[in-house]
C-alpha cells in the first residue's frame, strides 16, 4: 500500500500590511478557529504586502487583513480582525449557516 503525500486540505492566505494590532489579531484568530476546526488539515501563509506589494493584485486585495481561502475551492475572502468566530466559520464553509 502506498503511503500518498498530500497537500492541506485548507489552503489560507493571510493577507497584512506589517505588524499592526488588527493584523496580530487576525492571524492569532486564524490560528486559532484552524486548530479547533481543521486539525492537521490547514496551512496558513501569512503575506505582508509592505514587503510584497506586488502580491495584493493576485487575489485583488483591497483592504487588509484579509483572509483568502485558496483550497477547497471555490475561494472565500473574510476582511477584518477575524474576531467573529461564527463569520469567519461560515464565511470560510467550515461550519454551515445556522438557521432560525
Amino acid at each position: 500500500m502506498k503511503k500518498k503525500e498530500e497537500a492541506a486540505e485548507w489552503q489560507l492566505l493571510l493577507y497584512i500590511a506589517g505588524q499592526t494590532p488588527k493584523s496580530i489579531k487576525a492571524l492569532e484568530n486564524i490560528k486559532k478557529y484552524a486548530e479547533e476546526h481543521l486539525t492537521g488539515k490547514y496551512s496558513i501563509e501569512i503575506i505582508d504586502l509592505l514587503k510584497n506589494p506586488q502580491l495584493a493584485e493576485g487575489d485583488q486585495i483591497l483592504a487588509v487583513p484579509t483572509l483568502v481561502r485558496k483550497f477547497p475551492e471555490p475561494i472565500r475572502k473574510i476582511i477584518g480582525d477575524l474576531s467573529n468566530e461564527e463569520r469567519v466559520l461560515v464565511g470560510l464553509n467550515i461550519k454551515p449557516l445556522k438557521t432560525l
